[in-house]
């Protein structure tokens, strides 16, 4: 049981690891001064000129 749950974590690191690798090349990244959060663009709103 310990070694499945070893592995579990190695495994949920290394995504983590990976992720944090690919997401400054994300869409998000790419517009200056906006990052969504909650699921909600700020660049794409009616509030933000």
């Amino acid at each position: 049981m310990g070694k499945a749950i070893a592995i579990f974590f190695g495994f949920s690191a290394l995504i983590i690891v990976a992720g944090s690798f690919a997401a400054p090349s994300t869409v998000s990244a790419g517009k200056h001064g906006c990052s969504p959060a909650y699921g909600v663009d700020p660049c794409t709103t009616a509030s933000v000129k």
